[in-house]
């Protein structure tokens, strides 16, 4: 009797631990879900007030500048201070150095113009995130969508000396044509857990 309960108690000790795990594995993710979304609240928290500044002293082709120097050291110092690796993608680039999305990004941008397209209603960025564990890294994207502002740098009608600034920073730049609430690209992070 005493060998069946010595065996008894490591099998029960053994066959929870699996269940214990899975139980804390959907709040593991709620928290690092939480995280990313603070990151992505930071990131255009800095952003947007420094493009706001860049047109009200110098115009949109100044904007363009802050754009392309400083999007990208927000990045970098973002995911330096996180740990997580923080960038901007999209499909249609205009920095393709720092904004080309891998297969992975492409394939959740692509759901997420899809989701915005067979929206009836008005949908927000909010709506259109995405976040899942794959190979060991933590994944979050956060759509971005074209506001009123964009469309003067990112829309179909596009002044002539913004053209001319943006083909003077971007030759190769594909990231126009877009209308109000289209999916620009998105916030994408990236956490080794």
């Amino acid at each position: 009797m005493k060998h069946s309960i010595q065996f008894l108690i490591p099998l029960t000790i053994f066959s929870l631990l699996p269940i214990y795990a899975h139980a804390h594995k959907p709040a593991d993710e709620q928290q690092l879900t939480s995280e990313a979304k603070k990151i992505v609240k930071s990131f255009g928290g800095t952003l947007k007030p420094k493009l706001k500044q860049a047109i009200q002293s110098g115009g949109l082709v100044h904007a363009i500048d802050v754009c392309a120097i400083e999007a990208p050291k927000i990045a970098k110092k973002l995911s330096q201070k996180t740990q997580w690796d923080v960038s901007r993608v999209s499909l249609k680039t205009r920095n393709a150095k720092n904004a080309t999305a891998n297969n992975y990004e492409q394939k959740i941008l692509q759901q997420f113009a899809q989701q915005k397209e067979q929206a009836n209603t008005k949908q927000t960025a909010n709506s259109l995130e995405h976040a899942e564990i794959v190979n060991n890294e933590f994944r979050f994207m956060k759509a971005q969508l074209i506001e009123g502002v964009c469309l003067n740098c990112h829309g179909n009608t596009i002044a002539p000396e913004v053209k001319q600034a943006l083909q003077k920073h971007y030759p190769n730049d594909m990231a126009t044509g877009y209308s109000l609430g289209d999916v620009r690209g998105a916030f994408s992070l990236v956490k080794k857990l």
